[in-house]
């Protein structure tokens, strides 16, 4: 029996590696980076990538498929949280190297205040990316693949440091100004990234789609 073809091999491939970057976006999020005088928590070029990915997806796919694609992020970044706490709760090897023992609740472990803000800001930024980009499609910027997926990322970046710090620290700490330097460095990268990096991966696409 021979097996189905794959109907996209751009949409299978995109897909897995969507799912692969929800995962380790909170991962990275752990260490906070320097880039020149901008510092900014280091998830955000695993979510630079997500952006990228959701708008490519609705480049080749549509807004439907891309918003899809949205909606079962939840499933890994879901699972992959639970399987966190289960090992967090699991009791350590005695023999495991001291520091890493010290350590491994530090990088993985979240308030539950936190992975809801994620969950939320996740959920509601990326499908307001994918909301922009497709609407500019019928404005004067629709031909323009770099500057639809620059303006798209830039908004729903805001929304999600906004959504985010808001729901895991108001009340516990100030956070305007945690909010001004995440949002100036998150519009930086996303004018310098995201343009080079859309239009590579909707190239890559459409090759991946051409093969047969």
């Amino acid at each position: 029996m021979t097996a189905s073809p794959i109907a996209s091999r751009s949409l299978f491939i995109f897909s897995l590696f969507y799912g692969g970057m929800v995962c380790i976006a909170g991962v990275l999020g752990v260490k906070q980076v320097a880039i020149g005088p901008l510092a900014v928590e280091a998830g955000i070029f695993a979510f630079l990538l997500l952006v990228i990915m959701s708008s490519a997806i609705a480049e080749l796919h549509g807004r439907a498929t891309a918003d899809a694609l949205v909606r079962w992020g939840f499933l890994p970044l879901i699972v992959s949280a639970l399987l966190i706490r289960l090992v967090l709760i699991l009791p350590t090897d005695p023999g495991m190297y001291p520091p890493a023992i010290e350590a491994f609740p530090i990088v993985v472990g979240q308030s539950a205040r936190m992975m809801i803000a994620g969950l939320i800001s996740y959920g509601l930024s990326q499908t307001l990316n994918v909301l922009v980009f497709d609407k500019l499609r019928g404005s004067g910027a629709g031909r323009m693949l770099w500057l639809r997926g620059m303006i798209a990322s830039v908004v729903s970046q805001i929304f999600d440091t906004v959504l985010f710090i808001t729901i895991s620290f108001y009340g516990e700490r100030e956070i305007l100004g945690l909010m001004g330097g995440q949002m100036v460095t998150k519009v930086v990268l996303s004018v310098v990234l995201v343009p080079p990096l859309i239009t590579a991966f909707v190239a890559l696409g459409r090759k991946l789609d051409a093969k047969r």
